[in-house]
């Protein structure tokens, strides 16, 4: 009897045991007509976290969900369809639409059904009331401020009429909705003076005095708000700004990782010193001064390593080393192009895509270079890293803007190797080589900068 006591009691032991908490939570769902295949799930405060699923032939999908930081904010990626949804670890959220009327479609239940109906009617209250972006930025300052306090009252008024938040939520989406306005007031100098063509435009002193009393340094706002950390980022560009104007002779991309050093919060130095290396390590003149600021000053292994990683692969990009190859990529007068097809001649590469309006605007620039070397020994060949799908689109822009030189197509746009040999996040990008198939220039002087110029002239073509 005392054993059957003992076994019963270890049964109920056995029973009252809690639960493995789960490490990830599982997004599924269903979008149909979806052009492309593939979906991509990423972490919204690090991007870098992300998943890819390829959706099922009846558009269904389902996936665990580990990559998770203490904001539990994601974003769904379909083609140019973008959405924002909030899942916790331990928590299974199911999203629907159709893919050609994305908006009118969106669904999404299954856990913290409030939380994520009330983050599509802020996507959708914004869009709405927002209005036309370059009406808006065209406003004067004060006509500007109104429209945006007036979309922040309603959507704070929206935010506490929504049935069924948690409070620490409902807390931290005031916060944001605040930030989300100062961040408008601090884009209307960029934003006015582009609509009206006029990149001199200085907002008036005083129009940011909102700003004086925010902290830069909060963590749990820069955990959650995309908006606080564009705040932060744009503070510390601007401390950036002042250190070149007390000393003309320091390089911009050095002067804000050494603004952002002194920072205390680990947190917020790692992120803004890593969002900048991540691009600016690939771009700097500067290499072997830029890695040591930055690993002086991160703090966070991963990132180190990764950054670390980036540097050895840039240092083989040296000036005199061979440059990657590359090898039939398709050529729009006919037939294919290897890099050794081009061995004997100096090589301008442009790297862009028909997407893109910088490499775009360069195209002018790019045009009036070309014929000025028209005949001596270099070689203009512009790739572009367009997708299969704007193959079409890549052929006509050729024709349509009159593009010269040579124009190839990378055989696997972004993913290329020639790319990723180059560690190409960002374009347009120019790349500058020798007859011998040497590098000059891994990242060489846009067509628009005079500073090319010079480089081609002082060259033996």
């Amino acid at each position: 009897m005392k054993k059957i006591s003992i076994l019963i009691a270890f049964i109920a032991l056995i029973s009252c045991e809690k639960e493995p908490v789960k490490t990830y939570a599982i997004v599924s769902g269903t979008i149909k007509n979806a052009r492309a295949k593939t979906i991509r799930v990423v972490n919204q405060f690090d991007p870098g976290k992300k998943i890819e699923i390829t959706l099922a032939d009846d558009g269904t999908f389902r996936d665990t969900l580990n990559i998770s930081t203490s904001t539990n904010t994601f974003l769904l990626r379909q083609d140019k369809n973008f959405t924002k949804f909030y899942a916790p670890k331990g928590s299974s959220i199911h999203i629907t639409y159709n893919a050609q009327k994305k908006d009118s479609t969106l669904q999404i239940t299954g856990d913290f059904n409030s939380v994520n109906n009330y983050i599509i009617a802020r996507e959708n209250s914004y869009t709405e009331k927002m209005g036309d972006e370059k009406e808006a930025f065209l406003k004067n300052e004060d006509d500007f401020k109104k429209h945006v306090l007036k979309l922040k009252s309603a959507q704070e008024d929206d935010l506490f009429n929504h049935e069924g938040l948690p409070e620490s939520f409902k807390n931290k989406e005031t916060k944001d909705i605040n930030y989300n306005y100062l961040e408008s007031l601090t884009n209307y100098e960029l934003y006015h003076g582009y609509f009206l063509k006029d990149r001199s435009f200085k907002a008036s002193e005083g129009y940011l005095e909102e700003l004086k009393n925010i902290s830069f340094e909060n963590e749990e706002d820069f955990l959650y708000s995309s908006s606080y950390r564009a705040i932060v980022g744009r503070y510390y560009r601007l401390e950036a700004t002042k250190l070149i104007k007390k000393d003309s002779l320091l390089a911009g991309d050095l002067t804000y990782l050494r603004s952002v050093a002194p920072i205390k919060s680990d947190l917020i130095r790692n992120k803004l010193l890593f969002d900048d290396a991540t691009y600016g390590i690939t771009y700097t003149d500067n290499l072997e001064e830029y890695y040591s600021l930055f690993t002086t000053a991160s703090t966070n292994v991963e990132n180190n390593k990764k950054i670390t990683d980036a540097y050895n692969r840039i240092k083989k990009l040296a000036k005199g080393s061979l440059s990657p190859k590359f090898t039939d990529y398709e050529n729009n007068a006919g037939g294919t192009m290897s890099l050794d097809d081009l061995k004997g001649s100096y090589v301008y590469f442009d790297i862009w895509a028909t997407w893109c309006g910088p490499c775009i605007a360069e195209i002018p620039s790019l045009k009036k270079t070309e014929k000025q070397f028209h005949n001596k020994n270099i070689k203009f060949v512009s790739i572009s890293i367009d997708t299969e799908d704007a193959y079409d689109k890549w052929k006509n822009m050729i024709v349509d803007k009159k593009l010269g030189g040579v124009q190839l197509l990378a055989d696997n746009n972004w993913k290329s190797q020639f790319i990723e040999d180059y560690l190409i996040k960002g374009i347009p990008r120019f790349i500058l080589i020798d007859p011998q198939g040497k590098i000059i220039n891994a990242n060489a002087s846009r067509p628009s900068d005079s500073k090319l110029l010079q480089t081609l002239n002082d060259l033996d073509l």
